[in-house]
């Protein structure tokens, strides 16, 4: 693939405690408004911009019923933006409610929205998950291309995409659908795709080479997009990308994990036209659970920094000095 023009590297990251796991929700101490500030002051230091990423699921026609973390506009200023994930987790085969919520939030949040993601991780077919709902495919093309134009009769900068895990199934369904259901206006009004990944997570990789089985899997994933009928030159945002800690899962080892992720992500962002990476997440659902969906966190539930902390301050510094 050839290297291809890019936009400056973006980071951010998802700030709150709350995040799903394999059966449902996670449970745990409530967001501190104010050590949430604090961290993200700390983190961003004096890169130009830095993404806060937030969650709002669709479940009916009433709208939204909750936020994580709650109320993100609170952590928006002029050089601190907001990524918020429109999760579409309803029955509704009629969009007319969906596309109601989307132009509601785009309204709500106005200027402080620097992106908007329509559905979260569409092919993956977990309760908690956006592909468990048998009519999110179809959510995310028409979603897409009401909200851009909702974006444009604002006159805002907000750029719309999706999201998706890496899809081992060798059908390559999901892409396919997505294939089916699109519309030029769709492939006009999407301005990027999300990689949700986990590299060594929930598919251990032996030995230390992390480089072979990244730069291949996002081959894959670029591979995929193109299965969609998505152009080649699409910016890819990595939406979501963490390593928690644990039982033989030292908090050490997620610091040197994750900056090792992160330097092959950068390293490579020309070949694969990535610009942005944001981290899951700030803190630990819980700390005290032994269960890896509990503790994600850079942050301990109390919010007292792990070496992740330091590590991901120092790589933001890093790579927006350049």
């Amino acid at each position: 693939m050839k290297p291809l023009p890019h936009d400056p590297f973006t980071f951010g990251i998802y700030p709150g405690g709350m995040s799903g796991t394999d059966s449902g929700l996670t449970t745990g101490p409530t967001d501190s408004s104010q050590a949430i500030e604090h961290a993200l002051r700390i983190l961003q230091g004096d890169a130009p911009s830095f993404l806060v990423r937030a969650y709002i699921p669709y479940k009916s026609r009433q709208g939204a019923v909750y936020s994580t973390p709650s109320q993100p506009e609170q952590y928006a200023n002029d050089n601190r933006l907001l990524d918020v994930v429109l999760c579409f987790q309803s029955d509704e085969e009629d969009m007319t409610g969906w596309k109601a919520f989307i132009r509601d939030t785009i309204r709500t949040y106005g200027k402080r929205l620097a992106k908007l993601q329509v559905t979260e991780e569409a092919n993956a077919n977990l309760p908690s998950l956006d592909g468990y709902f048998k009519h999110s495919r179809k959510a995310l093309v028409e979603g897409i291309v009401v909200a851009k134009e909702e974006i444009r009769a604002l006159c805002l900068r907000t750029v719309v995409g999706f999201n998706a895990t890496p899809d081992f199934n060798p059908k390559k369904t999901f892409w396919l659908e997505i294939a089916s259901l699109a519309s030029p206006a769709f492939y006009d009004a999407l301005d990027y795709v999300g990689l949700d990944f986990f590299p060594d997570v929930f598919r251990p990789i032996a030995g230390d080479d992390l480089e072979g089985p990244i730069t291949g899997l996002v081959t894959m994933f670029r591979a995929d997009i193109g299965q969609a009928g998505i152009r080649a030159t699409i910016p890819l945002h990595i939406t979501e990308n963490g390593w928690p800690t644990g039982i033989d899962r030292t908090e050490q080892r997620q610091a040197e994990q994750l900056e090792k992720i992160i330097r092959i992500l950068y390293r490579h962002r020309k070949i694969f036209h990535i610009t942005h990476y944001e981290l899951f997440a700030l803190r630990d659902a819980d700390s005290n659970v032994q269960d890896l969906f509990y503790r994600f966190g850079i942050l301990r539930d109390d919010y007292s920094p792990k070496p992740a902390f330091e590590m991901y301050r120092k790589i933001i510094a890093e790579f927006t000095r350049l």
